[in-house]
Formats: structure tokens, sequence, C-alpha cells
């Protein structure tokens, strides 16, 4: 396998998200990392077919990665964070994405002009919630395509529309003959009674992937199509077992991490190093540590300090999700101290904070 090159949030993203109680909020701050994304990417999109997870990770659009708070230098590249996160309409309903961002379309792209996908993707803790999940991924496709075309300008110009992707990740209530299965969802041209044909990528500008998990147990072969992507997400997805680090480090490689080790180093044995001629000896000691033991290697004091922050993220995550499901602010307040252990007081100044838009 051609792994990934992981990053310090990452690795600390799959360490709080242990128990994964609360999917929906946890499961997004998981998946804001290319990493993460590259892996699900790559058996998702058919644009991405033939590519190993370190191109589908470059593909990912550099205008999509940005970063609201102050961090250390190495922390914030591989960050994914929406660029079109919320559209508003006239006397329509508000449409919140989980993540949506934009990724480089190899195949029409050229050295002079870059096009776009568009992506969102949606972790959802529950198949079937009431309502075909597969009709809410078209309206969010159909939102995400319309969204590309200005209204700022006069002329509407549809030359611009690229082509538009919605994965949805669902975890429980599978029906059991549908568990672990990827369903896609495409434009296609059914009838010409013409001679000339258009080309496919003039109107397959909307693709749905629909992929069901189910049984925390995964026992697919790896011949079965789609078995590097499911086996993956089983692993992230569920409460983590005691092969997690050895599993997710079969797709994603910290061992070589020059900022995580520099982090470890200065944390933990600042002290310990006397002389110069110590350091490298220290150092490949430390890297064999972290290779061999990654979730003991980091700090109380590190993990402290992007808890907080990723906490903070998730909190904001589940109070939006359930405005948008008009869940009443007591059940929000309730969740908020299940799910984070907050007071009730810190749960009223975060709904607070968050409802008056800071």
């Amino acid at each position: 396998m051609d792994r990934l090159q992981g990053s310090m949030e990452a690795l600390s993203a799959l360490q709080i998200t242990e128990d994964m109680d609360g999917l929906d909020v946890q499961s997004k701050s998981l998946l804001q990392y290319a990493e993460v994304l590259a892996v699900i990417l790559r058996d998702t999109i058919a644009e991405y077919e033939g590519y190993s997870w370190k191109e589908v990770a470059e593909f990912i659009e550099v205008d999509s990665i940005t970063s609201t708070m102050e961090v250390s230098p190495g922390r914030t590249n591989t960050k994914i964070r929406s660029d079109a996160t919320e559209y508003h309409n006239l006397n329509e309903k508000t449409s919140l994405f989980d993540l949506a961002f934009r990724a480089r379309n190899p195949q029409i792209s050229t050295e002079d002009i870059q096009i776009n996908l568009h992506i969102d993707v949606e972790p959802q803790k529950i198949y079937n919630p009431g309502y075909p999940i597969e009709k809410r991924g078209m309206y969010y496709l159909a939102r995400r395509l319309s969204s590309q075309l200005s209204l700022a300008l006069n002329v509407t110009d549809y030359n611009r529309l690229a082509k538009c992707y919605s994965i949805w990740i669902c975890r429980d209530e599978i029906p059991k003959e549908d568990q672990y299965s990827i369903s896609v969802y495409e434009m296609v041209n059914t009838k010409n009674t013409a001679p000339n044909t258009v080309s496919r990528e003039n109107y397959d500008l909307m693709t749905l992937v629909v992929i069901k998990l189910g049984n925390t147990v995964y026992n697919g072969d790896k011949e079965d199509e789609g078995y590097e992507l499911l086996r993956f997400l089983n692993t992230i997805m569920y409460p983590h077992k005691d092969n997690f680090m050895s599993t997710v480090s079969e797709y994603i490689d910290f061992s070589d991490n020059d900022a995580l080790r520099k982090e470890v180093i200065h944390v933990s044995t600042i002290e310990q190093i006397k002389y110069e001629g110590m350091r490298e000896e220290l150092t490949e000691e430390l890297t064999k540590e972290i290779t061999e033991e990654l979730t003991k290697e980091i700090t109380e004091e590190l993990t402290k300090e992007i808890t907080e922050e990723l906490t903070g993220r998730g909190v904001k995550a589940l109070i939006l999700d359930n405005l948008e499901n008009e869940i009443p602010k007591e059940r929000i307040l309730v969740k908020l101290q299940k799910y984070f252990s907050l007071t009730e007081e810190k749960a009223k100044w975060y709904y607070e904070r968050f409802v008056s838009g800071e």
C-alpha cells in the first residue's frame, strides 16, 4: 500500500474519537483531515480511479483548506473546512453540509486550467431516519450544483458548472443484506433518437454515493470490491478495538512525522537532552517508540490543547445539527452534558454562544 503521511492533528482526532458514542458529532471532527478523506475519495470518486491515496490527497483544493484558529506551524495544512457549508435562499429551508470542499478533477484539468470537483461528505448514525437518505442526498447535490452560479453576475454562465459528489456514510440500522455495501447514483443518457451524442461531462454533474456499514464486525475478503475502504471505515467509525492503531497505520503513516516527533521530544524529553551528541540517539529511540505505541506517546499537555479545540467544534456541530432538526433547547443541553461531559452551566454557555452566531 502507498500509505499517506499522517498529521499530528489527525492522530489526536483519532484518539479523541475512541468511543464514538455520539457518531455524528465525533465523526465530523475526524473527517476534516486530508489523509482520512483521501482513503474515502479514492474508492468512491470515478475520476480518482487508478490514483494512489497520496495523489488523491494532493488533489484536494488548497482554497478549501482554511483555519479560523491560531495554531503552531505544520498543523494546519491538512485540515479541511467547508468552503460553502451553508446556503440561504428566500423561503427555503437552510441546508447545512457536514463537510464541503473542492478537489481537482484530473480528467479534465490541464497544466494551465484547473477544474474542481465539488464534494460533500455526510456521516450519518442512522440509515433510515424516517425518510430516504437518497432523496436528501439528491437535494444536497442540487443545492451544491446551483450554488456555483454567482448571484452577483448579471449573466448566468452554465459553462462554469462543475461536477458534484455527495458521499453519505451510514452506520446503524442497516438491513442485514445491505450491510457493508456501496451504492452509486449518477446521471446517465438513457435514450437517443439523434445520430449525435452529447459528451458525458456536459450532463453527468451529480453523483450520489451511499456507503452502508452495519455490524461492528466486518468480515469482508481482500478480493471484495471496496474492501480497503470498508475496512478503514469500520475501523474508525466504531468504538476502537485493540488493533485499532495497527490497522489505521496500514493506511496512514504517523511514524515519519517530523512535527509530531519534534513536539514529543520538546514536551516529553527536553530536560533529558544535556548534550548535543545525545540528540540523534534519543530521536531514533523515540521514533521507534512512537511507531510501536503511538497512542501512548502524545503528552497530556498536547492532547489537552487539541482536545479543547476539537470539543468546541464538536459542540457547535451538535447544536447546529439539532437546531436544524428542531430539537428543543432542553434536549440539546442534555446531549451536550452527556456526550462532552459538560456541566449544565457550561452547556448553556456553549448553547447561547453558538445560537447567537459567535
